[in-house]
């Protein structure tokens, strides 16, 4: 874990390095072809879990 939930990620940043998909691209996050998310603009990392019991990382773009 890079940037914990709740935190501001400017755009390009590392949010999770992992192996495998323990957590999941949500909106706004890329994913890496070693399964790092990154975020695709600035904003809120915020992280859930979905009615499939896994585990979203998204990035709450913020307000200008």
């Amino acid at each position: 874990m890079k940037i914990f939930g709740g935190q501001f990620a400017k755009a390009g940043n590392i949010i999770v390095r992992q192996r495998g998909t323990v957590h999941n691209p949500g909106e706004n996050m890329g994913m890496g072809s070693d399964h790092t998310l990154f975020a695709l603009c600035d904003g809120i990392v915020v992280f859930r879990k979905k009615r499939d019991n896994k585990s979203y990382v998204s990035i709450q773009p913020a307000e200008a």
